[in-house]
C-alpha cells in the first residue's frame, strides 16, 4: 500500500468520527488535549513535507525522461556521423589505391618501353654481325642502379623482357610444308645458340686458367722482391695483415713527408702530456735546488754527536783534514766519486770505441728507415 492510499483513507475516516472525538475531547484532561493538538500539527507538517517531496519527485522524473530522449537523439546523430565518416574514409582509401595503381601502371609502361628499345638495339646489333657489341652492350644502363635492384625487380624485368622477346607461334593457319620449314628454322636457331654457349664457356674457362697463372707469377715476383729486401718470402704476397696506413687515402695531394714526420702524427695523447708535465716539474725543482742557500757544517763543541762509549774522542780523518786545512762539505751538496784514470791512452781508446759503436748503430737505423720507406 502506497503513501497516497494511506493518507486518503485517513482523510475519509475523519468526518465519521468528528462528533465522537469532540465529545471525548470535552471529557479528556488538558495535557491529553495538548498532546493531541501537537500530534495533529505534526501530521499537518508531515503532509506538507510529503506533498513537497511528491512535487520534487515528479520534476526529477520529468527531467530524467527529457535527458533520456535527448540521449537517444544524440545517439542517432552520432551513428549518422560515424557512418558518414566511415564512408569518407573508404572513398579516400579507394582514391589512394587508385593513385598507387595508376603510378605503378605508368612505371610499368615506361619500363616496357625502355626494355623494348634495349631489345631493338640488341637485335639490330646482332643483325649487324655483333659489331660494336662490347662497346654499346650496356649503353643507357647505369651499373650502380642495376646492383641496387632486388631479386623481385630483376625477376619482373626478366619476365617483361621475355614476354616480347619470345613471340608466340601462329601455327593455326600454317600448312604442313610451312610447319616443316618453321621447325627446321627453330632447330637451326637452337644449334647456333648452343654453339655460341659452348664457345663462351670454353673462353671463360681459358680466361680463368690465364688469370690463375698470372696471379701465381705475381706471387713469385713478390717472393723474389721480399728476399732481396731481406724479409720473409711471404711478407709481400698478402699472407700477413697489411701495414697500418700513416696517411689518409682520401688526401688529394702527394705525400712528401718523411717517415718520422708521418709517424709523429700518431704520437702524443695522454702519455705525451704526462711526460711534458714531469719534465717541467723536474726543471722547476732542479732550479729551486740550485738556487738554495748553501750552509756549512757547524763545528763541533764538546762531545761529537752519535759518539759511543768505546769510540775515540775525535776520528783520525777529521784530525787529518784539520791538519791539512780541507774545508768541510756543504750540508746539502752531493759528493760524487770519480775514480782516477790510470792510463790516458786506455781512456782515449775506450771513448773512440764507444763513438764507433754509436756511428754503426746510427747507420743501421738509417738503413732500416730507408727499407721501410721503399716498402711503403
Amino acid at each position: 500500500m502506497s503513501d497516497e492510499e494511506e493518507y486518503s483513507e485517513e482523510e475519509v475516516e475523519e468526518p465519521k468520527s468528528t462528533a465522537s472525538v469532540s465529545k471525548k475531547e470535552d471529557a479528556q484532561p488538558d495535557f491529553v488535549r495538548k498532546h493531541q493538538q501537537k500530534t495533529s500539527e505534526l501530521d499537518d507538517q508531515l503532509k506538507d513535507y510529503i506533498e513537497e517531496w511528491r512535487k520534487q519527485r515528479r520534476k526529477e522524473e520529468e527531467e530524467l525522461k527529457r535527458l533520456k530522449e535527448k540521449q537517444s537523439k544524440r545517439k542517432v546523430l552520432r551513428e549518422q556521423q560515424e557512418k558518414a565518416l566511415e564512408a569518407k574514409k573508404i572513398s579516400e582509401e579507394k582514391d589512394r589505391q587508385a593513385a598507387v595503381e595508376d603510378k605503378k601502371r605508368r612505371e610499368q609502361e615506361e619500363k616496357m618501353k625502355r626494355l623494348q628499345e634495349a631489345e631493338k638495339k640488341r637485335q639490330q646489333m646482332m643483325a649487324d654481325g655483333g659489331k660494336q657489341f662490347g662497346a654499346n652492350a650496356g649503353a643507357g644502363q647505369n651499373p650502380a642502379l642495376e646492383l641496387q635492384k632486388t631479386k623481385e625487380q630483376l625477376a619482373e624485368e626478366k619476365k617483361i623482357s621475355l614476354s616480347f622477346r619470345i613471340r608466340p607461334l601462329e601455327i593455326d593457319s600454317m600448312g604442313l610444308q610451312q610447319l616443316k620449314n618453321k621447325a627446321n628454322e627453330l632447330w637451326e636457331q637452337i644449334v647456333k645458340l648452343e654453339t655460341d654457349k659452348y664457345d663462351l664457356e670454353e673462353r671463360q674457362r681459358r680466361q680463368d686458367y690465364d688469370l690463375k697463372e698470372l696471379q701465381e707469377r705475381k706471387k713469385q715476383q713478390l717472393r723474389q722482391k721480399a728476399l732481396k729486401l731481406g724479409l720473409n718470402p711471404e711478407a709481400l704476397t698478402g699472407k700477413y695483415p697489411p701495414k697500418i696506413r700513416l696517411a689518409s687515402k682520401f688526401e688529394r695531394r702527394v705525400d712528401t713527408r718523411s717517415y718520422e714526420e708521418r709517424k709523429s702524427l700518431f704520437e702524443g695523447g695522454y702519455a705525451k702530456i704526462c711526460t711534458d708535465g714531469n719534465n717541467r716539474l723536474w726543471e722547476e725543482r732542479m732550479s729551486e735546488f740550485k738556487s738554495r742557500a748553501k750552509t756549512r757544517l757547524p763545528k763541533w763543541f764538546g762531545e761529537r754527536p752519535g759518539k759511543k762509549k768505546d769510540d775515540p774522542p775525535t776520528p783520525e780523518e777529521e784530525e787529518h783534514e784539520a791538519a791539512v786545512g780541507v774545508e768541510p762539505l756543504a750540508l746539502d751538496e752531493p759528493s760524487f766519486y770519480e775514480p782516477p784514470v790510470e792510463d790516458e791512452e786506455e781512456a782515449e781508446e775506450q771513448t773512440e770505441a764507444a763513438e764507433a759503436e754509436e756511428e754503426e748503430e746510427e747507420e743501421e737505423e738509417e738503413e732500416e728507415e730507408e727499407e721501410e720507406e721503399e716498402e711503403e
